[in-house]
């Protein structure tokens, strides 16, 4: 249970410096987001 936690928390939570020290799983949101974007725009 303590692996699954850690695993959670490095795939969520951390916060990773070479994205702006923001959480991975909200660096992703931002891709998506930044692509659906650029779909309209076109």
């Amino acid at each position: 249970m303590a692996t699954l936690r850690w695993v959670d928390w490095f795939n969520n939570r951390r916060l990773f410096g070479p994205i702006g020290h923001i959480p991975p799983e909200e660096a992703e949101a931002n891709y998506y987001a930044a692509l659906e974007f650029l779909d309209k725009a076109a």
